[in-house]
């Protein structure tokens, strides 16, 4: 019995030996990999694409272990494969990590494969192979997001092994999911995205899987709920639908499922109440219907019977009051009223509900203070009060709140006196207590407290938008647990030492732009940290590049615009942008050149006002945002457009405007389709339109303005439908304007044409452009009438903003200046018609656009009187109506046009007297002058009637000679200049060959003036 115990410990201690062996990869032991097997991955391998080099360790030595290979697991006692893990991760920005290429056949030699997972990839749109289908020994099948294109095979149906899959993709779609119903022994099913909308049977297909424990088939296309006699699903845990526009009261069938624990219904289009249902169901835990327009008069009373519920209503247009019935869901965990319309006072029985963990409740408008009873809710974990009108003082109750772990406060009204007290608060739980705090644009002051170091456990602080002033104390180097910190936009100064950092070993993300701080460090210092983000704009970093940058090689966000960095970019830089997602050095004094741009795939790249000079450089073509605007690039834009030119571009947003750019605009726009905002202005570039910029159906954004262009606008350019920014200013195109832009670019926005040599009629088509809020045709060479249909430009009639993305901007000419905009430009409304040869009378129409803010019509040859209604534009700061042939009096009702600064009526044939009002009276004089007008702030005073009365003897006030020594003045003048011309005029005619010239000269005189004239 002895022998065999030994024997029996003998053999454990063996096979635990050979095991930590095979685990370790220890070489001593023979290969546990079947050669066969190996080859298979080679091949596989072979045909992969793996640009980061993930796979290194597959190699073909024979004494390499296919088993000890990355993502390879085998069976410890067969030495089979069994998994392969080859999944990537953030598959959208780190491409440079995700497999792609061909997905070789020899997997099918892996016989004893049951788990593959190739989710987060690029195959590059490949449909999935159709050999899947054959690999009959899986159960679990992980394809998700991995860029497959096209019809899933419904060979997949063969996989009857199969308890998990997940073919989450936007790319792919089903004509009918019948293949499903073969498996049977399904638990996991994802078609999340999947295009499922031909797929009329998919309820009917898994209600009949008996296994099904978790079925998502969310955004899937679904715009119905078909009739289900009985429910089957016995076995269903987890059911997501969310993201399907079903538009329709939320069907009672769901419900009826008794096991359910977890019920995603996001954006459904549900309306109404949530029905209330005979039975009894108490298995619910989480229940989200966010993103409906769900009802909860009344909250039905199955909801009540949840224990350790989670409910979700984010994004339902609730208004009014908090439900007072909520009050009675006593075993609420988690309650989620996000970004509703809440105006009311945070009820007190809120804080009665002392089971929540988690109350979320941002986004809303509800006001007044939060009360001391806040401190009853014991059981928080998460609470989150952002984006509302909160105002009054943060409670020191919040201290009370021990398994606090989120607090979020950001954007309220808060008073705070003391900022230390808030942090004294929150910690008296101790070193295990708040871990994220959030106060962001919350009206604090003052220096950064020294309590704020007792909050040893904080791992995120965001204090961003106050008005904290003083220095960058050495309490913050105290949080040595922090791995986001966020500063920025206070009013902080002073020097920060490398002191500052050094127990700061955790932090990821620190930003702290927006503030007056001058970094001082050694030249070789290393910091204690590996940034992700690292925001510094507008401190003191410069002259010298800091160096401690190159040790920070996991960046994703670097942001050092405004630092005062001067000199040319080192080389290593370019070695630490290659995976940074958004890359900001605009506003320094860099200069020299660039041969090449090194950054992340879709990235942003802003090098913007600095002083570069040379071509522009060679860019990835995956990058999707690129800005070198304001500096001094020259040469030409061939090679920056035109090479590469089977490469398509990813690049989204383009400005190079404001350098010293010669050439041609090239006519190679076929690779950049991606293309929303073009801004090329304010160079040297010449040549006609490129015919080939009507590939850019997606433009948006096209600025071209101070160029050298010339010729007509080709008919390719109404292919860009989307264009909502045009800026072709001057420049030098000639023709009438299209008439297609008015029937076509129905989404303009902004039409600027100005100082070009466009002619003929303003086309009636514009009339069609209801969105358009800025048109400017100043300085060319339009004729004709304004068109009466401008009272359709709809835009400019109503108060409504558009929506401006950042980095959209605009230069207009209002009030006699250029002015940019920007940030305000969605709420600019202006029509600049001046210097052209317009004529007949302004009309009426006109004054229906109530929204305008500027409108100019000076410089041409309008006639007739100003628009009795103009007064109802209300919203005129700029008025210019000077150098043309009105008539008239100045209609009263101008007098109601309170916000008008601007306003010029010189050189008409105005008379009468000024009306009077404040607004009007408070111009300058050169507002009216050449015209017959009278009043104030004119000196010339009115009769009764409301003329200038005629000069008298008296008026002169220089003894009652000035008159007459004025009309004498003029006599004599006249006599003089008569007596002289006749004197040259007969000595030349006396002389022929003199008299011949002047004959001719006198000739083309008139043939110039009647031309100019007529």
């Amino acid at each position: 019995m002895r022998v065999v115990l030994l024997l029996i410990r003998f053999l454990a201690i063996a096979t635990i030996t050979f095991s930590i062996g095979l685990c370790n990869g220890n070489p001593a032991w023979p290969p546990l990999c079947k050669e066969i097997e190996r080859q298979a991955l080679l091949m596989f391998k072979q045909d992969l694409k793996d640009p980061a080099n993930r796979l290194a360790s597959w190699v073909a030595e024979e004494d390499s272990d296919c088993c000890s290979w990355t993502g390879v697991v085998c069976d410890h006692i067969t030495g089979h494969v069994h998994e392969l893990h080859l999944n990537s991760y953030h598959s959208f920005w780190d491409v440079k990590s995700s497999f792609g290429g061909k997905i070789n056949p020899s997997l099918l030699s892996l016989k004893h494969l049951n788990f593959l997972d190739l989710s987060n990839n690029n195959f590059n749109g490949t449909q999935i192979p159709s050999f899947f289908g054959s690999m009959t020994s899986l159960t679990h099948l992980n394809l998700a997001h991995s860029e497959f294109y096209g019809i899933i095979h419904h060979n997949l149906g063969n996989l009857s092994s199969l308890r998990y899959l997940n073919l989450s993709s936007y790319n792919m779609k089903v004509d009918n999911l019948q293949w499903i119903s073969s498996l049977s022994l399904l638990k996991h099913l994802d078609l999340s995205f999947v295009n499922l909308s031909k797929a009329s049977d998919w309820l009917q297909v898994t209600n009949m899987l008996p296994s099904l424990v978790e079925l998502i088939m969310s955004n899937c296309q679904l715009d119905q709920i078909p009739h289900l006699p009985t429910t089957n699903f016995t076995s269903l845990v987890v059911l997501d639908l969310s993201g399907n526009n079903y538009i329709s009261l939320m069907l009672r069938w769901v419900l009826s499922i008794k096991n359910l624990v977890s019920l995603h219904l996001k954006g459904c289009g549900f309306q109404g109440p949530i029905p209330s249902i005979s039975y009894n169901i108490t298995s619910l835990r989480e229940i989200d219907l966010s993103f409906n327009f769900i009802s909860l008069d009344p909250i039905p009373k199955w909801l009540f019977n949840q224990k350790d519920l989670a409910l979700s209503l984010e994004d339902n247009q609730l208004t009014g009051q908090l439900p007072s019935s909520i009050q009675n869901m006593t075993c609420l965990k988690v309650l989620n009223l996000r970004s509703n319309d809440f105006n009311s006072t945070i009820p007190k029985w809120l804080y009665s509900l002392n089971n929540l963990e988690s109350l979320l409740l941002s986004e809303n408008a509800l006001r007044g203070e939060i009360s001391s009873s806040i401190g009853n809710l014991t059981s928080l974990v998460n609470l989150d009060f952002n984006y509302n009108q909160l105002e009054g003082k943060i409670p020191n109750s919040l201290g009370h709140l021990c398994k606090l772990k989120v607090l979020d406060l950001s954007e309220n009204h808060f008073t705070v006196r003391r900022p230390s007290e808030i942090f004294e608060s929150l910690s008296k739980c101790g070193p295990d207590g708040i871990k994220s705090l959030s106060l962001r644009n919350t009206n604090i002051s003052g220096p950064i407290p020294m309590s704020l170091g007792n909050l040893s456990s904080l791992e995120k602080l965001d204090v961003s938008g106050n008005q904290f002033n003083g220095t960058f104390t050495e309490v913050i180097g105290q949080l040595k647990m922090l791995t986001d910190l966020d500063i920025s936009n206070n009013s902080l100064e002073g020097a920060v030492s490398e002191v500052s950092f050094s127990n700061l070993t955790k932090l990821k993300h620190f930003i702290a732009n927006g503030n007056s701080f001058t970094l001082k460090t050694s030249r070789d210092w290393v910091p204690p940290f590996q940034l992700e983000i690292l925001q510094l704009d507008s401190w003191h970093l410069g002259p010298k590049w800091p160096m401690w940058l190159r040790t920070q090689t996991q960046l994703k966000e670097l942001s050092l615009s405004g630092t005062r960095i001067s000199g040319t970019i080192p080389t290593w830089f370019w070695n630490l942008t290659s995976q940074v997602q958004y890359l900001n050095l605009s506003h320094n004094q860099l200069y020299g050149q660039i041969q090449n741009i090194v950054a992340s795939p879709m990235s942003v790249v802003d090098l913007s006002s600095n002083h570069f000079t040379g071509a522009l450089p060679i860019v990835p073509t995956s990058l999707s945002f690129l800005d070198l605007s304001n500096s001094s690039f020259s040469g030409s834009v061939f090679h920056f457009f035109c090479d590469r030119p089977n490469e398509p571009k990813q690049l989204f947003y383009l400005h190079l405007g404001n350098n010293l750019l010669t050439g041609k605009v090239p006519d190679c726009w076929m690779s950049w389709r991606g293309l929303h905002a073009l801004n090329l202005e304010n160079n040297h570039l010449t040549g006609n339109f490129p015919m080939s910029m009507g590939y850019l159906q997606g433009l948006r954004w096209l600025h071209l303005r101070n160029n050298h262009l010339y010729g007509e606008l080709p008919h390719s350019l109404q292919n860009c439908t989307l264009l909502s920014d045009v800026d072709l200013s001057g420049n030098g195109f000639v023709g009438s304007i299209p008439i297609w832009i008015g029937k076509i670019l129905s989404e303009l926005l902004i039409l600027n044409l100005r100082s070009n040599e466009f002619k003929g009629d303003i086309p009636h088509e514009v009339c069609y452009l209801k969105r358009l809020q800025i048109l400017d045709l100043a300085h060319n060479k339009l004729s004709g009438m304004i068109p009466r249909c401008f009272h359709n430009l709809s835009a400019m009639a109503n108060l409504s903003v558009s929506f401006r993305p950042g980095g959209c901007n605009a230069i207009l000419v209002t009030k006699g200046r250029e002015v940019e905009y920007n940030k305000i430009l969605g709420f600019v409304k202006s029509i600049d018609l001046s210097c052209n040869f317009l004529f007949g009378e302004i009309p009426e129409e006109l004054t229906s656009l109530l929204a305008l803010q500027s409108l100019n019509l000076s410089n041409n040859s309008f006639t007739g009187r100003i628009p009795s209604k103009i007064g109802t534009m209300a919203h005129l700061e700029s008025l210019d109506f000077s150098m043309n042939q009105l008539h008239g009096e100045i209609p009263p009702s101008m007098t109601t046009l309170t916000f008008l600064s601007h306003l010029n009526l010189s050189y008409n044939n105005l008379t009468g007297r000024i009306p009077e009002s404040t607004q009007l009276q408070s111009l300058n004089q050169s507002s009216f002058v050449g015209n017959e007008l009278c009043g104030p702030p004119l000196n010339n005073n009115c009769s009764a009637n409301g003329v200038i009365p005629p000069p008298t003897v008296e008026q002169d006030g220089g003894g009652g000679y000035y008159l007459l020594e004025d009309k004498w003045f003029y006599v004599s003048l006249g006599l003089g200049f008569f007596i002289g011309f006749w004197i040259v005029l007969g000595s030349l005619l006396v002389n022929m060959p003199w008299s011949i010239l002047l004959s001719g000269l006198l000739n083309r005189i008139v043939l110039k003036l009647y031309h100019v004239i007529f």
